[in-house]
């Protein structure tokens, strides 16, 4: 007999036995309230078994200790300067992490710790309840903004001499992704103000940090980034909108697109072309603030996703701005500060997409537990489990990608643009392959508007487009590694000689590029 056919005829065990034990330990609690919004009302005829509706929305991959200081009473940033040893509410996290474990999580420092479960606790209570009100309606939602701005979350990534808690990059990645897991648009929501932050941090006067941050730190004002225009997108060097100097002030005319959070900012970091004969410094930028004469909101755009944030034309007709409000001072170096920007805030955008793929993974991973199709949950079966577990591995492979980027800017690392570019190409991508499975595993309840699921995917979209397509990013790597390719001399011995021979020195390749 051979063997495989003895192995055959073996008595197997019924699969029904089987539980979804034996692929995750994760219990959810039971709770048959479901969150406002969402149809939740499972019971006894509840057709895809989420009788535990509640924890499938509120899933989380570290789960809160009950015991955990609330928001009102977690330790201000001053307290955490205080030299105090870590201590229940302090230093130490309230999370308790289950499936994707301790090491599998990168090394927060203790002040990522504490933003981490402030954001948490935001996400969780005023955010997930709220999130299809707001997509619905698609309204920027003002309380949340004040309960992040109560929490302290709108000064995470200001220095403290500017009003800030001096968190870096690394901590305002920790809180992208928590708000992001309850909410993709709210997640972007928060996150512009750190991308139109960003220029006067790298390149603004002392007067200008000192005028504008802490008004952006207490989140009395919020801020947006006006670069991309109908005709220059991914090509923002090819940007129309022109300023000239007029006195003591810039008169700006021309339009920007797809400015986020354009409908709610009161200040705008707008990049323009004040010296057209130039190459190297055709543009500056200016801070523009809302109500300048000749500055008009146009058309609100009906998007996809991030649905609760207002996305505009602006436009520009003999916009008189002062002097004053050059960044840095001088002209002609704003395309140095836009792509400095968005080597600095690409990381944020990796962190949103990884929020709504560990979002969106986590409410699989609850449903799959709870669905039973042939007497079993879906989570038995290879072919869903396989899923699961390729979504999980690549959600933290994209997580160690981004806190390593993040933590490379905050140490003002050189070389950052390619890791910054790599980040955000993976973790974005990475969003949109995980939601997109996460509603195949939802069925046919994934492509209903009643439940969150479809949500997470359409919230995906964006973030493969905006700051830089994927595309580019592809190109920016490409590019970084055609120039490291000038320290790998050593390796020439081991290329064919006919090809190196044909081949082209990698400079001339970059200046073809």
């Amino acid at each position: 007999m051979f063997p495989d056919f003895a192995i055959r005829k073996r008595k197997r065990r019924d699969p029904r036995r089987i539980g979804a034990s034996a692929f995750f330990k994760r219990v959810a609690k039971d709770d048959e309230s479901g969150p406002s919004g969402y149809a939740f009302d499972f019971g006894a005829e509840a057709p895809i078994g989420l009788e535990n509706a509640a924890e499938a929305v509120g899933g989380h991959t570290a789960i809160v200790d009950s015991s955990a200081t609330p928001v009102s009473e977690l330790p201000s940033p001053d307290a955490r300067d205080s030299g105090q040893p870590p201590g229940p509410g302090l230093y130490s996290s309230p999370f308790k992490t289950r499936h994707f474990g301790e090491l599998a999580m990168p090394a927060y420092t203790a002040d990522q710790l504490h933003w981490k479960a402030v954001a948490h606790k935001v996400a969780e209570e005023v955010v997930r309840p709220q999130a299809k009100k707001y997509d619905e309606l698609q309204q920027y939602p003002w309380e949340i903004k004040d309960a992040m701005a109560k929490a302290g979350l709108m000064s995470v990534w200001i220095p403290k001499e500017y009003g800030g808690s001096g968190g870096g990059v690394g901590s305002l990645c920790v809180v992208i992704e928590e708000l992001s897991r309850a909410c993709g648009g709210v997640g972007v929501a928060y996150a512009v103000n750190a991308l139109g932050s960003f220029p006067i941090l790298l390149g603004g006067t002392e007067e200008q940090k000192q005028k504008w941050l802490p008004l952006i730190a207490k989140g009395e004002k919020l801020i947006a980034f006006g670069l991309s225009e109908k005709f220059a997108g991914s090509d923002a060097g090819g940007m129309r909108t022109h300023g000239r100097l007029d006195g003591d002030h810039y008169v700006i005319n021309g339009e920007k697109k797809w400015c986020t959070n354009g409908g709610c900012a009161d200040i705008f970091s707008v990049f323009c072309v004040t010296d057209p004969e130039s190459k190297a410094k055709r543009i500056s930028a200016l801070l523009v603030e809302k109500g300048t004469p000749g500055f008009t909101l146009q058309k609100q755009e009906d998007k996809m996703g991030i649905r609760c944030v207002p996305v505009n034309e602006i436009h520009f007709k003999e916009c008189r701005v002062p002097v004053a409000n050059l960044l840095g001072g001088k002209p002609g170096h704003g395309f140095k500060h836009a792509m400095q920007t968005l080597d600095y805030a690409r990381p944020g955008v990796a962190a949103q997409a990884m929020g709504l793929a560990c979002g969106a993974l986590e409410l699989s991973q609850v449903y799959a537990q709870k669905r039973q199709q042939f007497g079993v949950p879906i989570s038995s079966h290879q072919a869903v489990g396989f899923m699961l577990a390729d979504m999980a591995t690549k959600v933290e492979a994209a997580r160690l990608l981004v806190m390593e980027a993040a933590r490379l800017v905050d140490a003002r690392a050189e070389g950052i643009t390619k890791l910054s570019a790599m980040c955000k190409l993976y973790a974005t991508d990475v969003a949109m392959e995980v939601t997109t499975n996460a509603v195949q595993i939802f069925g046919g309840y994934g492509y209903m508007k009643d439940y969150p699921i479809e949500k997470y995917m359409r919230d995906a979209k964006i973030t493969q487009i905006y700051e830089g397509t994927n595309q580019i990013q592809r190109m920016v790597v490409a590019r970084n590694l055609v120039k490291e390719t000038t320290e790998l001399d050593f390796l020439q011995k081991w290329i064919p000689t006919e090809v190196q021979r044909g081949g082209i020195e990698p400079v001339a390749v970059i200046a073809k590029a």
